[in-house]
């Protein structure tokens, strides 16, 4: 969705296609649904704990020799370099405004 690759554990995985499953039958759901399943993959690790990426998802994310995997919570991201170095510059200034927006007193954060 932001130019970088989603990686989710298989049961997380399922549980995000349980709630799509769950909602109406729109135009939107069915193009929504076709582009992001669209490139979605199962992966195994290698004995050297690597995994293979597709071409199509390589070309999408930008991926060259050097890529940037962050921990967001649910799952992993793949960046490539430039475009995470891109992202983090044009976001960090902005992070307390970001925090005050999503957080709230009812969180408890």
């Amino acid at each position: 969705l932001d130019g970088c690759l989603f990686l989710y554990p298989k049961e997380h995985w399922n549980t995000i296609i349980n709630k799509y499953q769950q909602l109406p039958d729109t135009k939107d759901k069915r193009q929504f649904l076709r582009i992001f399943l669209s490139g979605a993959t199962t992966c195994e690790y290698d004995k050297q704990g690597r995994i293979n990426i597709l071409s199509p998802l390589i070309s999408y994310a930008g991926l060259q020799k050097d890529c940037v995997i962050i921990g967001t919570g649910d799952r992993l991201e793949i960046w490539a370099e430039d475009a995470w170095c891109e992202f983090f510059n044009s976001t960090k200034d902005n992070m307390s405004d970001i925090a005050e927006n999503i957080f709230n007193e009812s969180v408890g954060i």
